[in-house]
């Protein structure tokens, strides 16, 4: 009954999957041999995993415990970040990475003139809504929708400061915080939060509502008690032994 967990589905014939493999491969080619995409991205993409990207993550942690560092992790959690990419916004970064040309065109071409309904089934009947115009999304269920996501998202990278260590699957993106000063640990934290949450604003994606803050120790002089504001919010910070 939450409409809030449901998505649309892009109905796509099956000639243009065939021309989208084409397309994909032609992309991520450039993408590659001019080492756009961050390294820190593990989703779609080929030799990475959900396993190398937790792999990533908890090694950050235990170098930080083993330093006897504080460190914390944020995690942020996207709305509908598939369906919320702005096409004006997303075409200008295209231009940036050297997508340029008919190449341009043809990306363009690609997210234009997409239309969608709503279809409700009640009592054995269907309900329509009207046909509307979509501004803002890439398919899914495309082959070349996760990879241009990906070229929209690729850019947060440079808004992390250097002792945050981020790992991104996909929409989802954590940031591993360490310091040995407190004022230093908190103060990066707070940063980043604010640093992230301006990109997402100007890109439309971020819900900090599921933004959560944890704490990992493994001896109690490696917790601190953190007071982290976010829009006059206090956010909540979760407290981890990470020998449990």
């Amino acid at each position: 009954m939450d409409i809030s967990n449901y998505r649309p589905i892009s109905l796509l014939p099956s000639f243009s999957k065939i021309f989208e493999k084409v397309i994909f491969r032609r992309l991520i080619q450039h993408l590659d041999y001019n080492k756009i995409l961050a390294n820190e991205q593990f989703g779609f993409r080929s030799k990475t995993s959900t396993d190398l990207a937790s792999f990533h993550l908890i090694s950050k942690i235990l170098e930080a415990l083993n330093n006897r560092l504080l460190v914390g992790g944020i995690f942020c959690d996207l709305r509908k970040a598939f369906d919320c990419v702005d096409h004006k916004i997303f075409l200008a970064k295209m231009h940036q990475y050297g997508i340029t040309g008919k190449g341009l065109k043809l990306i363009t071409s690609y997210l234009q003139d997409r239309n969608q309904r709503v279809i409700i089934s009640s009592r054995s009947k269907l309900y329509y809504s009207e046909w509307e115009s979509m501004k803002q999304g890439v398919p899914q269920g495309s082959v070349l929708g996760p990879l241009l996501f990906l070229i929209y998202i690729n850019d947060l990278l440079q808004t992390i400061n250097p002792l945050a260590h981020p790992v991104l699957f996909a929409d989802d993106m954590s940031m591993i915080v360490k310091s040995a000063e407190p004022w230093e640990f908190l103060h990066s934290i707070q940063r980043n939060i604010i640093n992230a949450d301006r990109w997402f604003k100007s890109n439309s994606l971020l819900n900090m509502d599921k933004t959560h803050l944890l704490q990992f120790y493994t001896k109690i002089g490696q917790i601190m008690d953190l007071e982290v504001h976010y829009e006059n919010k206090l956010l909540q910070s979760i407290l981890l032994n990470f020998l449990d």
